[in-house]
Formats: C-alpha cells, structure tokens, sequence
C-alpha cells in the first residue's frame, strides 16, 4: 500500500489528487507541527521519514520514501496507466506536462513564499503579489478555450495547478481577476477524485 504524508492546504494536495486519478486511494498521514517544536507524523517524528522534513512524501510498496512534489506527481502519474494522467514517455505531451510541472514549481508555487515566511515586509508582499500576477496572466494566456493545461485531458500538472491557485485566497488575491483560471479552476474542482483528497484530508465537507 502507498502512503502519503500530507498537510491540509500544502503543495501535497496535489499528489493526493493525482493517486486518486489514477484509482488509488493512499494511505494518509497527516504531518502537524511547525519549527521549532518537531513535526509530527503520527507520533513519530517526521523528519525520521524525510529529512528533508516537508512534505509530501510517500512511502511506496518496498518502504522506500519518494520525496519533491513534482517527482510524486509523476510517479502517480505513471500509475495511471492508459488515464492519460501522464502523457507516455517519448511523447511531445509527456515533456509539454514536464514543462509545465516545472512552470508551476518554480514560478508560482515559489512565488508564495513571502507571504508564509516571517520577516518580509509589506512592500515586499505587494511586489511579491504584482509578480505572481503576471505569471497567471501568462497561464491564462497558455490555457486559451482548452479546459486543461495539456488540452482535452487532465494531467498531474492540473493536480499542482489546482492546488497552488487555491492559495491565492490566503494571500488576499481575488482569482476572479483571471476569469479563464476562476473556471479552470471550479472545473477541476468538480472532478470526484479533486473532491476525495479535499473530502479526506478536511478541506470540504
């Protein structure tokens, strides 16, 4: 059995997904606590599963521990077999989804660093919320009538979109400004296996 380590509302939501796209329902373990207390995983220490002491993590069947979100979501991507959750290997769509997955990891996921790290001014915030807009207008731009970032079928690399849009809501950034991404993301959002990671982990009812 797979198990992932996860907490509500980080990046984690988006391996999560994508298992479940691919008809897996994870084990779930649920990562508490904060510097400089330990992070919890159960009542074990979390950074005796990673040390890198983040998440995700997921432990796979021979009870190795796969780490980095973009390297989970294309393990679970894999798993899907024929979903198309990821293009296959040699295919201009399987580097298009790995442009993507890089895109999102470096320039919108990082972009949200000011504002959950101490110690950076308002100003920086501000500037920190100007660039992050203009990498959405540019995903905007890209996405155009497809109703996915590959086209006609969803991929891991929609997983970790979705995800790191619905962080806007923590930073006071209206994704109503983006109307292409505001449906993109309510379509996803709608998806059954979108609704039983956030079911599981707590974030809907």
């Amino acid at each position: 059995m797979l198990t992932l380590y996860y907490s509500p509302n980080a990046c984690s939501l988006a391996p999560h997904i994508a298992l479940r796209e691919a008809g897996i329902e994870p084990g779930l373990v649920r990562v508490k606590g904060r510097a400089p207390a330990p992070k919890m995983a159960g009542d074990v220490e979390y950074a005796t599963i990673t040390p890198k002491n983040y998440v995700p993590a997921l432990r796979l069947e021979d009870g190795s521990v796969l780490t980095e979100c973009v390297a989970v979501l294309a393990y679970a991507g894999d798993l899907g077999g024929r979903t198309g959750l990821a293009p296959a290997a040699g295919t201009p769509a399987r580097y298009r989804m790995y442009e993507w997955l890089g895109y999102i990891n470096s320039e919108l996921h990082k972009g949200f660093g000011p504002f959950f790290a101490p110690g950076y001014s308002d100003d920086q915030k501000a500037a920190g919320r100007a660039a992050l807009g203009r990498k959405l207008d540019f995903v905007q731009r890209s996405l155009g009538d497809g109703p996915w970032l590959g086209g006609g079928q969803f991929t891991v690399a929609d997983a970790y979109l979705f995800t790191v849009l619905g962080w806007l809501r923590f930073i006071d950034v209206d994704l109503a400004q983006w109307p292409t991404l505001q449906a993109y993301h309510e379509r996803a959002a709608a998806r059954p296996a979108v609704q039983a990671a956030m079911k599981a982990e707590g974030l809907v009812k």
